[in-house]
């Protein structure tokens, strides 16, 4: 059902949507973020040649402090508004024909309003949850408040939510070079001053209007010279790289293989380097890859893109 949904409503939301807001949408996922906030840079920077500043916000606790009927508020209001455009707009036959939207209204209601709560079951132990940020689990959230991460219209509810967060950082706070995944969002600027003016008009709103609090503990501007991390890269002067955190997981992960089964690090292997890829990463992932545990069970082509489990002899790089 939460399939169906989402088949019926994501192309009506992400009409509302601005261009960036990048996650849980087809062509604008993490890959399409990181370019935009390297494209935002150039521009404000003028090809990184005037001085330019980033300003990193995150939102706390996020999917478990949406608070469900703002949220079907804004949603079936955003169906309905949409649905009277397109009717005023085309004939004689219009989406809005095709679907019932006091049925979709209601759907969405059925949804969005379920709590999570009580309408669950438990898998696994509560002592495995022992040391868990209590914020990180919706049986802590306030009543009324959290969307289950794992549902596919909980990603889809969570860019409606925010999106009239978008609107105001665009339209009434007039922020020229900003972009947002999910919680996570940047802000470009020449003028180091004026990013620090909206950020308590950006706490009111997000507080006022939304119910959520901005994590002042993750807010950072930094001169763009120094690299901007975003969505796992980290972006510098005409060249990308992968960030600390993600190479530290990427290290991790390859750590805990399991050399015995090959057909699966070859494809855990050509996962990390389908990400890896594109960024500029060639001598990293020599590094990671050659003259270890792993090349002794996989080769790779010319340039350590692909591998493959080695069959009767090696390939000379």
């Amino acid at each position: 059902m939460h399939h169906l949904y989402f088949n019926y409503t994501h192309t009506l939301f992400e009409r509302t949507f601005i261009q960036d807001s990048y996650s849980c949408i087809k062509g604008r996922g993490t890959h399409y973020g990181i370019e935009r906030l390297a494209m935002h840079i150039r521009q404000e920077s003028q090809n990184w040649s005037v001085p330019c500043y980033a300003m990193n916000l995150d939102i706390r606790g996020y999917f478990m402090h949406i608070q469900r009927d703002r949220l079907l508020r804004i949603a079936t209001a955003s169906i309905r508004k949409m649905a009277d455009h397109r009717i005023s707009c085309h004939s004689p036959e219009t989406w809005a024909d095709k679907i019932d939207i006091d049925f979709i209204c209601w759907l969405t209601e059925q949804i969005v309003m379920l709590n999570p709560k009580t309408s669950c079951e438990i898998i696994g132990f509560k002592e495995d949850w022992i040391g868990m940020d209590p914020g990180k689990s919706l049986f802590h959230t306030p009543d009324g408040c959290g969307l289950p991460i794992g549902n596919l219209t909980s990603q889809l509810f969570s860019n409606v939510y925010l999106n009239e967060f978008d609107q105001f950082m665009k339209r009434t706070l007039g922020a020229r070079h900003y972009g947002r995944y999910v919680d996570d969002s940047y802000v470009i600027s020449s003028d180091r001053d004026w990013l620090l003016a909206i950020v308590p008009e950006i706490r009111r709103f997000l507080q006022d209007h939304l119910g959520l609090e901005l994590h002042m503990g993750k807010l950072h501007v930094r001169d763009i010279r120094e690299g901007v991390e975003f969505l796992g890269a980290f972006v510098k002067p005409w060249r990308i790289y992968v960030s600390n955190k993600t190479l530290a997981r990427i290290r991790k992960n390859l750590r805990a293989l399991d050399m015995s089964d090959v057909e699966h690090v070859s494809n855990s292997v050509n996962s990390y380097l389908g990400v890896l890829s594109h960024n500029a990463t060639f001598n990293l992932r020599c590094d990671l890859f050659l003259d270890n545990k792993i090349s002794r069970v996989l080769e790779y082509d010319p340039h350590v893109l692909k591998s493959k489990p080695i069959s009767h002899k090696r390939v000379n790089l």
